[in-house]
């Protein structure tokens, strides 16, 4: 975990909460170290904040942007459909009893609450939140097709003619958007080869 260690330190203390985090931070690492994930897991995770190191310049509030990718998977019941309110209410709740002021963990639920993708994401920081979640799609041919592996392990309950359409319609919902990224670093990095990622499994 020493890793993970240093973004949620500097999360953190950024957003202005007291104390150091540490049990919280155990909590959230066991969290996405549990069983039933193959995808939504501590490589996602870090996979997040490493392509946030990358662009942390281009947010408004740097911290609640961070803050909310450590969030943003923290519940994963793989038959629930509330994962990202549960999620997002945990960031508030948990920001809100270490002092940080409501506002700003009012705006780290809001940002958690986007990654459900049922919308195209609208202000700057939820662009830039929801690019990142969606960075895998652009991913290396070797890496979108495990990432695809881990999604139907994932749900290796659904039998299989019923994943592969579900899977297709979620996925085509992607690629029928005018673009798939909202800000132009992602954009210029990732659209081309998400389109062909996804054109390859659902054409």
């Amino acid at each position: 975990m020493d890793d993970f260690f240093p973004s949620w330190q500097r999360a953190w203390a950024g957003i202005g909460a007291v104390g150091e985090g540490d049990a919280l931070f155990a909590r959230l690492t066991a969290a996405y170290a549990e069983p039933q994930r193959h995808y939504h897991t501590l490589q996602h995770l870090g996979e997040c904040l490493t392509a946030f190191d990358n662009v942390h310049a281009h947010a408004g509030h740097p911290h609640e942007v961070e803050l909310a990718l450590w969030f943003h998977d923290a519940i994963y019941d793989i038959k629930g459909h509330d994962n990202e309110e549960r999620s997002a209410d945990w960031a508030r709740d948990a920001l809100r009893d270490a002092g940080v002021p409501a506002a700003a963990a009012q705006r780290v639920h809001d940002l958690v609450m986007a990654t459900r993708h049922t919308a195209v994401p609208s202000g700057h920081d939820e662009q830039l939140l929801v690019d990142i979640d969606l960075s895998i799609l652009g991913a290396a041919r070797v890496r979108f097709d495990e990432y695809e592996q881990q999604i139907r392990k994932e749900y290796a309950y659904v039998p299989g003619f019923l994943f592969r359409r579900k899977r297709r319609e979620i996925l085509k919902g992607f690629l029928d958007r005018p673009a798939i990224y909202s800000t132009p670093h992602f954009h210029d990095a990732l659209e081309a080869r998400a389109r062909d990622n996804l054109r390859r499994v659902t054409g």
